[in-house]
């Protein structure tokens, strides 16, 4: 045991460096494997390995997914959702905030990406928000806090990842998340809300518009509207698995962004460029993470931690706020893939010990690494938006973050003693 602990000192400590991820799970996991169970196992179980990856039928849900997500980030459909949003939801105190929020929640569950999202709605929202006499504060938070809805609602990419790490239902895991990003977004539009109410000068009206306007503003939903009904509809149909969902979701959105003459020769060119590029970077993280699994499976440090717990007398609800404040420390100083490859596979033994569902657990770890992504030193969409808005200063947005990150927390209590708000959904499937 001491000698996994070393190995996962050694990846935390290079994640903490800034190596990329997928050099420090590969390389300590090479030269773990090869010091507890040589170097010829070593060189023989990285092909096995990745051969296994590779060919699998469940990770070709991952660029199919990430296809989608940039053939409509590309098509604009980011400005027809904040447009149709703001039409409706502009008049109100703060409706310019909360119209952000909820385009930051429909633009998430076709792109997956919280970063995306944040960098995307800070060239989209923030500019109309600042004309209509906003604080940085409440627009700059209220972005970076929305973009974190990418990892939740499905399709989520840290979903797909823990579905492969566990061997859990994509399927289920994106059926499951749909009730709890609701939640999320409800409660956020609740913070903005509030946060008008009592600054009013942070967050002036907007113009009215009339009922014509509102439903021409519909026109460049319906496409959106589609994905999402046919994608989450055909998986709580159990009409076709999670991967079959993200090939007809990446060719249907192709035909529709043809179809309404949103798609050139060179953006259709840097579409897939992106897409490569992405699975690559996916593929190589997702291959070092799975060696780190075996690594910690023959160092015996996973066995180890479970009768440390077992010797302790911990139940397993203390089990389990132990582990969730891990993550939300981790949270602080590193990215959610990395927390989720790095501590998923440590703690999976203890979880199926003591019985915890891991379609709960997923869902409860995703609102966790949410969290960390907006809260200091390192929350990474805040930095996000930093760069794309460099005159905000850091400390004004990490200041308007905070009722957000209450409204998180509670999120998250709500969600661990009400497991039936995730598993709703899933348990009327079957």
């Amino acid at each position: 045991m001491t000698v996994g602990l070393l190995f996962l000192l050694a990846v935390l400590v290079l994640a903490f460096l800034r190596v990329p991820l997928a050099f420090a799970l590969l390389s300590v996991s090479l030269a773990g494997i090869s010091l507890v169970m040589g170097f010829d196992v070593a060189r023989s179980l990285v092909p096995l390995t990745i051969s296994e990856a590779v060919f699998s039928y469940e990770l070709a849900v991952v660029p199919m997914f990430i296809l989608m997500g940039n053939i409509l980030a590309r098509s604009g459909i980011s400005d027809d959702l904040f447009r149709a949003a703001n039409a409706f939801l502009g008049p109100v105190r703060g409706g310019l905030a909360l119209s952000t929020m909820v385009t930051c929640a429909g633009f998430s569950a076709v792109c997956g990406s919280s970063l995306a999202t944040a960098a995307t709605m800070s060239k989209v929202a923030y500019p109309s928000m600042k004309r209509y006499g906003y604080s940085d504060q409440l627009a700059s938070a209220t972005i970076a806090a929305g973009g974190t809805l990418g990892i939740l609602i499905p399709p989520s990419i840290i979903l797909m990842i823990y579905g492969i790490l566990t061997q859990t239902n994509i399927g289920d895991l994106f059926v499951a998340a749909v009730i709890p990003g609701i939640l999320g977004l409800l409660m956020y539009l609740g913070v903005v809300y509030a946060i008008a109410c009592i600054s009013p000068q942070d967050a002036p009206r907007g113009e009215r518009t009339t009922t014509a306007e509102k439903l021409r503003s519909l026109r460049g939903v319906w496409p959106f509207t589609l994905l999402f009904v046919v994608i989450i509809g055909g998986l709580y149909g159990r009409l076709f698995t999670a991967t079959e969902a993200a090939g007809l979701g990446a060719g249907l959105a192709l035909i529709l962004s043809i179809g309404q003459r949103r798609m050139t020769w060179q953006s259709f060119r840097q579409i897939f460029v992106e897409t490569a590029t992405t699975s690559v970077m996916l593929y190589s993280v997702l291959f070092g993470a799975l060696l780190f699994a075996k690594l910690i499976s023959f160092s015996g440090l996973g066995e180890g931690i479970l009768e440390l717990v077992q010797q302790a007398g911990l139940g397993p609800y203390q089990t389990l706020a132990a582990i969730l404040l891990i993550f939300l420390l981790l949270g602080c100083v590193m990215e959610s893939l990395a927390i989720i490859l790095i501590c998923v596979p440590l703690f999976l033994p203890l979880l199926m010990s003591h019985g915890f569902d891991l379609i709960w657990f997923g869902i409860i770890v995703v609102v966790v690494t949410e969290i960390a992504l907006i809260t200091p030193p390192i929350g990474m969409n805040v930095f996000v938006l930093k760069a794309a808005l460099p005159h905000v200063r850091l400390g004004a947005i990490f200041r308007g973050l905070f009722p957000f990150v209450g409204i998180d927390l509670l999120r998250l209590l709500l969600l661990v003693a009400f497991p039936s708000i995730t598993l709703g959904l899933v348990a009327m499937m079957k």
